[in-house]
């Protein structure tokens, strides 16, 4: 294993509780000085193994990647602050470490210390990864917060003279934001201007939060390439967020909002604003299950020449017929382009063509719903993040305050009851 780039314990399903416990299997790792990438997902590691691995992970300075993944089933609430700051606080040493995943394990509001200290550091940090952490919208306002501080300290390193890599890559999904974090993700975001890839799926964003993250912060992200922020609530008014900021990301390859409820109307807005031909790098566009009804399709078939690049779209799930002219006027796009491709992906339906059309409703005309929502939405998109996000941070201030030492009074019932019983012989 010496001189070997990378080491892993990948799902071994190892539990390392102490010191002696890891000591065997990080023989190897000891050893190599070359190691650029290490793996110890689908283990779990107790506060004595993590502080022997953190020992050996500091002498390690060409580590880039570093996966931990996974590393906590089955430790106490107790244990993994501690643990995770052993992990974290050697990684703070390591130059060249740009990756880190941190994915499926607990980081709620009582275990997110470690992490946010370490994210508001590590100015090369380039890729985050923190997918199923259980952070709530209040442990999320605290790493948005730290991404923000990391953007300050990545300026002032670029101001000194030094080279610091841009953060690149953020994937936060499955992670309870809600409405509550989104002011302070969308300042991340436009404190991060240079991000290529966003994931933040299946996070319980209503539109008033969407809409601010869009206009806020994800539109001040310009060079961004995959934006993935499927399974959360965008209604009409999310989706003319979207509309009005997606001709900011003229470098963008992949855009995922399915599952979103865009609404009727939301689909025409998309494909109107698609039409205006700024996103002629576009491969990929995720629109399943959103209510989209023929109007909608139609924009979008009448969309594909300002759209030269796009190979796959996804429509299941929406209001209009499988036969409706619009969706064979697709079909027949994106098959002569595969036929043009000289082979590329040719026989990977994922890579080309329009998703299995299967679930779809009848086509329904929406307009007076939208209406409705519209109005309800513009009255509630920047007090309601507001609102919620105050409500986040009143609770990170109760969990600060329970954390203080506050002296017990004494009660002096219990102090005479103690000195009774220990004065007391049994006979």
């Amino acid at each position: 294993m010496a001189g070997s780039k990378i080491f892993s314990l990948e799902g071994k399903g190892l539990k390392l509780t102490t010191a002696e416990d890891i000591e065997p299997h990080i023989k190897d790792l000891k050893e190599n000085a070359d190691v650029e990438e290490v793996k110890f997902l689908g283990n779990t590691l107790g506060i004595g193994a993590s502080e022997a691995l953190a020992k050996v992970l500091e002498t390690k300075k060409k580590l880039q990647v570093a996966n931990f993944a996974d590393v906590f089933t089955g430790r106490l609430l107790s244990e993994i602050p501690t643990a995770l700051s052993h992990l974290l606080t050697s990684l703070l040493t390591l130059p060249n470490l740009y990756t880190i995943n941190l994915s499926d394990n607990a980081f709620g509001l009582n275990t997110q210390a470690p992490l946010v200290d370490f994210l508001s550091q590590h100015v090369p940090l380039r890729h985050l990864i923190l997918n199923n952490n259980g952070l709530g919208p209040a442990a999320g306002v605290l790493v948005a917060d730290a991404l923000t501080t990391l953007a300050e300290k990545k300026a002032a390193a670029t101001k000194e003279g030094k080279q610091v890599p841009n953060l690149e890559t953020v994937i936060c999904g499955r992670n309870r934001l809600e409405n509550g974090s989104m002011a302070a993700w969308a300042k991340a975001y436009a404190a991060h201007k240079n991000v290529k890839q966003v994931k933040m799926v299946q996070n319980g964003i209503r539109q008033e939060g969407i809409t601010h993250l869009l206009a806020n912060g994800l539109s001040h992200a310009t060079t961004i390439e995959i934006l993935d922020l499927q399974d959360n609530t965008f209604t009409a008014m999310g989706a003319k967020a979207l509309s009005n900021v997606v001709g900011n990301w003229t470098a963008i390859k992949e855009l995922g909002v399915g599952d979103c409820l865009l609404s009727g109307r939301g689909g025409v807005a998309l494909a109107t604003a698609l039409k205006k031909g700024k996103n002629s790098k576009l491969e990929i566009l995720r629109l399943q299950f959103n209510d989209i009804n023929a109007k909608g399709i139609a924009g979008l078939a009448d969309a594909h020449s300002a759209l030269p690049a796009l190979r796959r779209v996804e429509l299941n799930g929406n209001k209009f017929g499988e036969e409706d002219p619009s969706i064979a006027k697709i079909r027949k796009v994106l098959e002569e382009r595969q036929e043009a491709a000289d082979g590329v992906g040719e026989d990977d339906d994922e890579y080309w063509g329009l998703d299995e059309l299967d679930e779809l409703e009848s086509d329904e005309e929406e307009e007076e719903d939208d209406d409705e929502e519209a109005k309800a939405g513009s009255d509630v998109d920047e007090d309601g993040v507001a609102v919620a996000e105050k409500a986040a941070r009143e609770m990170i201030n109760v969990q600060e305050a329970e954390e203080q030492n506050v002296p017990q009074e004494k009660d002096q019932k219990v102090d005479d009851l103690s000195d009774l019983l220990a004065k007391t012989e049994i006979k």
